[in-house]
């Protein structure tokens, strides 16, 4: 017999909570089956960005990490219900950790306090290259230091002590982009006008591989996060990524029509970000090599590129004068910055992506920066 209507309603909704119960309980299952198969090894503690890294080992025995960005962390934290945060979404902490996951972000907190207190000044003057700098660039901990230079040599120095330790020799033209594998630390990558990349042992001095392949001078140049791969931009138009155990070419990204002087790569390392004097930036696929976007709204040529800590946002400076904010994801203009009066020089963000600051040259001063604050 047909059934009245508000009954068939009624029964539908019944039928609808025992599938909806059904379907809970199966990805309850699934997440508990999950983290059994998980155990937790210890915490490593990250200062900048400021987050917390889970060490933990499968039940196959494979060693897995895994970050918990703290980005919004301030003095004001209160720790107790973070702490409570974390435990609940984080299932493979057990309960007894609680103690330790606290004094972990009580250091952070304690670090956040120190910076806001902290001063610069003059540390040490070194004179050594015998033709000007080209760059220089920091290891993850900062006891070490290399700079480039128009001699076509490459030197590693001890911070505190100002010591040269190594000199890396082998390059035919100027050293132009320099870079180590942070957060590792044990590699350097050296680029040049000679065409060619260089991958060295930073203990050792030892020359690990030759990168050939760039037909014109190569001006810009990084690691990928994980300390695999090298990506080296060029007068040539092209980016080419690299194998750092074997040296060979993996992959070649082309379709700027203008020489590529920034790159970079996000935090995950599955996207290149390129800049170029054709006045565009674009954001390669690191698996497939394919253009993702072209961000193609500045009316003059890209100077520096930069992704946020996220990489959901990129941003490109411009001699145009101005500063472009981009959703990566869309490949959307979200923003343009002005303020500048003259070329824009460089870009940068802050560890959190709440702030960034660019760079120009006053020709008819010094030189000035501007810092603009992202809402």
């Amino acid at each position: 017999k047909t059934l009245p209507f508000k009954i068939k309603k009624k029964k539908k909704k019944i039928l609808k909570k025992k599938k909806k119960k059904k379907k809970t309980n199966k990805q309850t299952k699934k997440r508990s089956e999950k983290y059994t198969n998980m155990k937790l090894k210890r915490f490593l503690l990250r200062y900048y960005p400021p987050g917390i890294i889970l060490e933990y080992i499968r039940s196959n025995g494979d060693y897995e990490t895994k970050s918990i960005d703290l980005l919004n962390l301030t003095p004001d934290t209160n720790v107790d219900v973070l702490v409570d945060q974390i435990l609940y979404e984080e299932k493979v902490i057990s309960e007894s950790r609680k103690p330790q996951l606290k004094s972990l972000i009580n250091r952070l907190i304690e670090k956040l306090k120190a910076q806001e207190a902290q001063q610069f000044e003059l540390w040490k003057t070194l004179r050594t290259h015998v033709l000007p700098l080209t760059n220089c660039a920091f290891n993850k901990s900062g006891d070490k230091f290399i700079t480039g230079s128009y001699d076509r040599t490459c030197k590693v120095w001890d911070t505190y002590g100002g010591k040269e330790l190594l000199t890396l020799e082998g390059h035919k033209n100027v050293v132009y982009a320099i870079a180590f594998n942070n957060p590792f630390g044990d590699k350097i990558v050296t680029g040049s006008f000679d065409r060619t990349a260089k991958i060295w042992d930073a203990q050792t001095g030892q020359l690990y591989q030759t990168l050939r392949g760039h037909q014109l001078e190569i001006v810009c140049l990084s690691f990928d996060p994980h300390g695999l791969m090298v990506a080296t931009g060029s007068m040539d138009h092209m980016c080419i990524l690299w194998d750092v155990e074997t040296g060979s070419e993996l992959c070649t990204l082309r379709g700027h029509t203008g020489e590529i002087v920034s790159l970079n790569f996000n935090t995950d390392g599955d996207k290149v970000l390129t800049g170029s004097f054709d006045n565009t930036a674009k954001l390669w696929d690191v698996r497939s090599g394919e253009c993702i976007h072209t961000l193609d709204e500045h009316r003059g040529e890209i100077s520096s590129t930069q992704f946020d800590f996220t990489g959901d946002y990129c941003i490109t400076g411009s001699i145009d004068r101005s500063c472009k904010l981009w959703d990566v994801s869309t490949g959307k203009r979200l923003e343009t910055l002005r303020g500048h009066n003259d070329e824009v020089l460089d870009v940068a963000f802050n560890s959190t992506g709440t702030k960034l600051v660019t760079v120009y040259q006053n020709p008819r001063d010094d030189n000035h920066f501007l810092l603009l604050l992202i809402d």
